[in-house]
């Protein structure tokens, strides 16, 4: 990676920003326009903390660089072919009134997490990417709308906390914005489990998966016609802390997407196996216990996202963890987060679930990721 040369007068800006992924309880998939990514339907996720999952870029501009470059994860890429970043840079030069708006950029960005493997690194990336330009030309305004443009569940990723995506209706996209419905701190006690199927690239993306079921599922717009009430019924549930509602919507919408996506022809198998099986023990606890106590979601892939509260996160993970548990060699780095360590989970399930964890799947799981509900971007100092 390179870095400005010979800058004018020494003079360098430089902005590095942080930016975690969102997860989507009620999911976006089909688009309107894909030149201008309007989804079909309103969307609404949640912000994971930047520890978990994160992409950090760097935004560099001096007036002696003679092209824009932009590297992800240490491996240059080619600008020119790229047209969603090329969308986004005129649309960020084009709001912006900063004197050195034209000086090309250098643009370095790197996830903590595998990339194209159905974890939402896209959004991320590109809510990363435009925070740091925004900053870095002084754009003051919303830009949700510009992210929009290098990957459509971007959007929500420039806020933290609960996030909605707009559909919007204007044809120019102009309406089709992310805003948050709640922060960081709305409801601190939800728990968030990121369970790695498979850290591969997807063998069909998410775009073209959509193209498809756009063209051929038949479920698609039943599903697109019963989203707003989804939606409103979901924002209730969140302002009022009701999980059993929030775990219920959740699910029902990520089994509707994934009936989409069955679907479509030819068939999208984004689950596989083992993501079978998380719904089955997920739903298994749920019956055991009496009532919702976790929730499942999959996006585009066979990684699963599990929420649960706080008073039951340790059975949860003691659950998964006995289900699944980590290969000898992968025992230091199977379990990662900021708060809780696998001691913590050392108990038994009790009698009660003993019969879900009869058959232990190892290495079914690549590793299982704890998160929290985060800020979104942040601007990091020149010290960290």
């Amino acid at each position: 990676m390179a870095t400005c040369e010979t800058p004018v007068l020494g003079r360098v800006v430089r902005v590095t920003c942080e930016c975690a992924p969102n997860i989507a309880c009620i999911k976006y998939w089909g688009k309107r326009d894909s030149d201008l990514i309007l989804p079909l339907n309103s969307s609404l996720s949640v912000t994971l903390g930047s520890s978990a999952l994160r992409t950090t870029t760097t935004v560099e501009l001096c007036a002696s660089n003679v092209r824009d470059r932009f590297w992800l994860n240490g491996l240059e890429q080619d600008v020119a072919a790229n047209a969603r970043l090329m969308h986004c840079l005129a649309a960020i030069r084009k709001l912006s009134n900063a004197p050195h708006k034209e000086w090309k950029m250098y643009i370095m960005s790197v996830n903590n997490f595998p990339t194209r493997a159905g974890l939402a690194s896209s959004a991320s990336g590109f809510a990363c990417l435009v925070a740091c330009m925004a900053h870095a030309l002084e754009v003051t305004a919303d830009v949700s709308g510009i992210a929009r443009l290098g990957s459509g569940s971007a959007c929500r990723s420039m806020f933290g906390g609960f996030v909605e995506w707009r559909r919007g209706a204007d044809p120019s996209g102009v309406d089709s914005i992310a805003h948050q419905l709640f922060n960081d701190t709305h409801w601190p006690e939800l728990e968030i489990l990121i369970l790695v199927v498979n850290e591969g690239e997807k063998a069909v993306g998410s775009t073209p998966g959509m193209q498809a079921s756009v063209k051929t599922s038949a479920l698609l717009q039943q599903r697109v016609a019963s989203i707003p009430q989804k939606i409103e019924a979901l924002k209730l549930a969140i302002a009022a802390r009701d999980f059993g509602t929030f775990a219920e919507i959740t699910m029902k919408d990520s089994n509707q997407m994934h009936a989409v996506c069955l679907d479509t022809y030819p068939p999208l198998f984004y689950m596989n196996d083992t993501s079978r099986t998380i719904v089955d023990i997920v739903s298994q606890l749920n019956v055991a216990v009496g009532k919702l106590i976790a929730a499942y979601t999959f996006d585009a892939g066979p990684n699963a996202v599990v929420f649960c509260l706080r008073e039951h996160i340790h059975l949860v993970v003691r659950l998964f963890l006995r289900c699944f548990p980590p290969g000898t060699s992968d025992r230091e780095t199977f379990f990662l987060s900021d708060v809780y360590s696998m001691s913590d989970f050392s108990q038994s399930v009790g009698s009660g679930l003993a019969d879900l964890t009869r058959f232990p799947k190892q290495g079914a799981l690549s590793r299982i990721i704890h998160a929290r509900v985060g800020t979104g971007p942040r601007v990091k100092s020149e010290q960290e």
